[in-house]
């Protein structure tokens, strides 16, 4: 074993040993190095598939595209997502996205190991907090809007029991939305949830719910023309009687349908049948093109907001779309006004 004296004797004698070296072997050794480095030149190339990134880390590019390929294929979006571009940020790679008609920015470690979606800066510079406001909406809204599938016919269906407070608002703000656009109608249809039981239909809130689902149903499927302005009547106090008359329903063709099994029953078994597909479980739920739909990504439940899911939903946006209706909340339960101070900012529903 070596002592400290004989490791420095060791070192002292290398200088000594270099100089011996054949100056000929130090060319053959030079040479030799020379022909490695060119042929890894030449092997990489040569080989498109090899790249010093992969044996030293991901290059930005190729971050990105794993990002992209993430995104569609745990399909975290309903519209193919693309990449736009790539750059260094605060020591992360941010990666610009496109879904649809709309750009993102995420962020992703430079290993590829972890993807963050959105990016909080902790120390902002000073602005106004209204326009934050504003801005982070528009936001929420065009990322819920690109990731809709589009359709020429959008349909948007609202799943609701007629005695849930919050199905009622949802009904409110779309019978308000159909009252300033009336061409809205088409593209809107109200739905209910419920089970039937022989030749009776059952409700979460009792047989009056069932009853009021199944006389709404009714006017919905033979008396269109009459729907709207009859819920729009009943939900201001839950006068059925009052408000079949007030707005021109068809009381005897009502009856009929109401009492024929093949009729009324029939048309809401198909009602139930869709909520059962679509795992439908509170009041209200919406459908958007086939595709449960979160209504606070498009301004919640106001008019403005009904309209823009269904704007949303099409290929070309209708003439409509550009008209502002009303953006406050709609009010829940009865009431006699369009919003009130009973009125919830969303999310609330009636569990079955």
């Amino acid at each position: 074993m070596y002592n400290f004296k004989n490791i420095l004797n060791v070192l002292k004698d290398i200088p000594k040993k270099i100089k011996k070296m054949n100056r000929n072997t130090i060319l053959v050794c030079i040479a030799v190095i020379a022909i490695i480095i060119t042929g890894v030149l030449i092997f990489i190339n040569t080989n498109q598939g090899f790249s010093f990134p992969n044996i030293l880390g991901y290059s930005d590019q190729q971050i990105g595209e794993m990002t992209v390929k993430y995104i569609n294929d745990n399909q975290l979006s309903q519209t193919t997502a693309s990449l736009v571009g790539v750059s260094k940020v605060s020591g992360l790679v941010k990666v610009k996205i496109k879904i649809g008609t709309t750009e993102f920015d995420s962020y992703a470690t430079k290993d590829g190991k972890f993807l963050f979606p959105q990016a909080f800066e902790m120390n902002p510079k000073k602005t106004n907090a209204s326009t934050d406001q504003n801005a982070s909406a528009n936001t929420d809204s065009n990322q819920a809007a690109a990731s809709v599938t589009k359709t020429d016919s959008p349909m948007l269906e609202a799943f609701v029991v007629a005695r849930c407070p919050y199905g009622l608002q949802m009904q409110r703000a779309m019978a308000d939305a159909v009252k300033n656009i009336p061409s809205l109608a088409q593209y809107m249809k109200v739905r209910y949830i419920g089970t039937v039981s022989g030749n009776t239909i059952t409700a979460m809130h009792g047989e009056a719910e069932a009853k009021e689902n199944l006389r709404q149903i009714c006017i919905r499927e033979e008396q269109p023309a009459k729907y709207w302005s009859y819920v729009s009547c009943q939900m201001t106090a839950g006068d059925t009687a009052g408000c079949e008359t007030s707005t021109g329903v068809d009381s005897a063709k009502l009856s009929t349908c109401i009492s024929d099994t093949s009729k009324g029953v029939a048309y809401a078994k198909k009602d139930f049948d869709l909520a059962t597909k679509y795992n439908v479980s509170g009041s209200p739920t919406l459908i958007l093109n086939n595709a449960v739909t979160d209504e606070t990504g498009f301004g919640g439940r106001s008019s403005d907001g009904v309209k823009s899911m269904v704007c949303a939903g099409f290929n070309t946006k209708a003439g409509f779309c550009s008209t502002k209706l009303n953006t406050a909340t709609a009010a829940s339960s009865f009431s006699a006004t369009y919003a009130g101070s009973g009125s919830d900012t969303g999310g609330a529903d009636c569990g079955s």
